[in-house]
């Protein structure tokens, strides 16, 4: 197996990776998306709130709030030897303000600096002359397989390597291609006068350059063992630490499996 890194960021990461099977890739896929992980608001009390939203609304604004994550010192709720929430599974945070004002994600304070909430300028209640809000949270690991505001990615997603073949005899360069193709992909090279590739992972696998040419000259079609796997988080976890998870979790369930 071959990994080529080809973007990161702090959220996003996309490689290449070679030598593997579809179902491999795909539950990589599913694993980063409900199995790893991450910490969300489960329960708040609400001590004042003047505000016109909701008690309801604003504790269900609260839980998609996604939160920094230390995989390394919390464990789950169902790990832990406690009866309710403590340090090893849980942080408390909370939130209070007098308006007229909004308060933001950033205005959430937490009992542990290293546990807050990823983006500091999330709206989450504006409050008017006079209004109060005052509550406390209690913030836990879970899993995106039991609430989606336990899933570290916005997006997880992988395809086939494309495979583009233009038979240069066959090609009259009538620049339909060129011009149809949705990711520009194919150029017209002016000084060979020939169609050229461009940019061939960009491609979507539309094959709509290859419906379009009247000659029969454009092939399209996949590396079976090859695939471009793109990751983004919602800052709660770096993609790379979402991948070394899921990674682990993979190889965890294939140990039970030769050891059944």
């Amino acid at each position: 197996m071959e990994i080529e890194i080809k973007n990161r960021t702090d959220d996003q990461l996309t490689f290449i990776i070679e030598g593997v099977d579809v179902s491999l890739v795909n539950a990589l896929r599913r694993i980063s998306m409900v199995e790893v992980p991450t910490m969300a608001i489960e329960t708040v009390q609400i001590l004042k709130n003047d505000a016109r939203i909701f008690d309801e609304a604003l504790a269900h604004r609260l839980g998609l709030v996604p939160l920094t994550t230390d995989l390394e010192s919390l464990v789950l709720s169902a790990d832990c030897d406690c009866e309710d929430y403590c340090s090893r599974c849980s942080v408390s945070m909370v939130l209070k303000g007098k308006g007229p004002k909004t308060l933001y994600s950033g205005d959430l304070k937490s009992e542990d600096p290293n546990l807050k909430p990823a983006l500091d300028t999330i709206p989450l209640v504006k409050l008017k002359e006079g209004e109060e809000l005052e509550l406390e949270a209690i913030a836990k690991l879970g899993m995106g397989e039991e609430h989606a505001k336990w899933q570290p990615t916005t997006s997880s997603a992988y395809k086939y390597y494309p495979e583009i073949t233009i038979d240069q005899d066959k090609c009259d360069s009538c620049l339909t291609c060129v011009e149809e193709c949705p990711r520009s992909v194919l150029e017209y090279d002016e000084k060979k006068k020939i169609i050229k590739i461009v940019d061939l992972e960009n491609c979507s696998l539309c094959r709509t350059c290859a419906k379009d040419c009247q000659n029969n000259a454009i092939t399209v079609d996949v590396t079976e063992d090859k695939f471009i796997f793109h990751i983004e988080t919602d800052g709660s976890l770096s993609p790379t630490e979402v991948l070394s998870r899921a990674s682990d979790i993979l190889a965890g369930k294939a140990d039970k499996i030769i050891n059944f």
